[in-house]
């Protein structure tokens, strides 16, 4: 990607606005902090090429001025400077809401700019594991580490991405005061939103294995899984011990641990689940985002059937 132009220092009054926007983002939409600094430098980059684009400091009463045209050639220049079409579609939409917010504050019209449409892109779909690699991923995580207590926390961890659907982060941030577990869990997900998680007794039974036998002691604020030298265990540590399983057993790089997420989804989908409850279960903030899963279900049935009939 080419390297965006030094950005123009924002006037006071813009500079302002873009704060109060971004502080009202995080308040009344229960923003996660990655969204606010996302959001900032989508932000950032569209008002720096205001500036140079027509020669001074983007200010907040002249927003109403924005046209179609402006908006297209920021599109334009991202792109240029290899920017996918995805990560645009998301700076745009970020633009966009602070464009009505402050249109609402200024008294403005910025229909001219909003009635630009984003670019178009292909979502990719979800990579799960079928179900036989997911349990050969399980099974040969609890004897591939030479130390018994890290074998038992890597299958305790995998167990709860694939049995609960939890997303890494959410498993590597339980503590001491998380166990023991009952049949459910409350989690803290993405914008602080809260969930209840059903917990299955595999995955108690494999979490009360690891901790039988981990030389750590286990306070309240103490980390459930830690790492090697006893600090709480790191998702690129996860990470790390799937890439080598994946090789092991010859799956392809989308087998990564959020891609058990992935499989607890599509399987309990494939099992007759309904949507709104895996959405419930998985987190999401809308719908929409648990419906890729129906793609997938979609695609291996496509998949069965044409390996079934091959055309001659």
């Amino acid at each position: 990607m080419t390297a965006a132009p030094p950005p123009l220092a924002l006037a006071p009054a813009m500079a302002d606005a873009l704060a109060r926007w971004l502080d009202g983002e995080r308040a009344t939409r229960d923003r996660s902090d990655h969204t606010i600094a996302a959001y900032q430098a989508d932000l950032l980059a569209f008002l720096s090429f205001l500036g140079g684009y027509h020669g001074g400091p983007a200010l907040p009463a002249r927003m109403g001025d924005l046209t179609q045209s402006d908006m297209r050639a920021f599109a334009a220049s991202e792109r240029a400077r290899g920017l996918s079409a995805r990560s645009l579609a998301r700076r745009l939409s970020a633009v966009r809401s602070f464009l009505r917010w402050l249109a609402d504050r200024e008294g403005f019209d910025v229909s001219r700019a909003l009635s630009s449409r984003g670019p178009r892109y292909r979502r990719s779909l979800p990579r799960p594991l079928a179900v036989d690699q997911a349990r050969a991923v399980l099974d040969l995580a609890a004897v591939t580490h030479e130390t018994p207590w890290v074998a038992a926390r890597d299958v305790a961890v995998l167990t709860l991405l694939y049995g609960c659907g939890l997303r890494i982060s959410e498993a590597l941030s339980l503590n001491g005061r998380d166990w023991p577990m009952g049949e459910s869990l409350l989690i803290h997900g993405k914008g602080g939103r809260e969930r209840q998680v059903p917990v299955l007794p595999v995955a108690r039974a494999a979490i009360a294995s690891y901790l039988r036998i981990a030389p750590f002691d286990l306070g309240a604020d103490d980390p459930l899984f830690r790492g090697v030298r006893g600090k709480r265990l790191s998702a690129g540590a996860v990470e790390k011990g799937m890439a080598g399983l994946r090789h092991a057993l010859g799956l392809p790089p989308t087998a990564t641990p959020h891609a058990l997420r992935h499989s607890f989804a599509t399987h309990l989908l494939a099992a007759g689940g309904d949507l709104r409850t895996i959405q419930e279960l998985l987190g999401h903030a809308s719908l929409s985002t648990t419906q890729v899963y129906t793609a997938v279900d979609d695609a291996r049935l496509l998949e069965v059937h044409q390996a079934a009939h091959p055309r001659g």
